[in-house]
């Protein structure tokens, strides 16, 4: 068990987040109070575009890629114009 009070905590903290993390008991004090340091265990949240696939049509990622094909074609032959066409004088 790793003990210390809040002020050492502060300039150890990367020490003592390795210690719970490898399941050792390491208590904090502050005014006589004592706080332990675990890992929390959190559960796997939901990806946030997975959540929201409900909201898109079926088929969207094909129109999403064919629009971008289609904008970058477009965009590529404005590019390859010359900027200051040449006089047939």
């Amino acid at each position: 068990m790793i003990m210390m009070n809040v002020h050492q905590a502060k300039s150890q903290l990367s020490k003592l987040l390795d210690a719970a993390e490898r399941g050792e008991d390491v208590i904090i004090t502050r005014r006589g109070n004592q706080f332990r340091l675990v890992k929390a265990e959190v559960a796997d949240r939901p990806n946030l575009f997975g959540s929201m696939k409900h909201l898109f049509p079926d088929g969207w990622i094909e129109a999403y890629e064919k629009a971008e094909q289609e904008f970058n074609e477009e965009l590529d032959a404005i590019l390859d114009e010359p900027i200051f066409p040449e006089d047939d004088r």
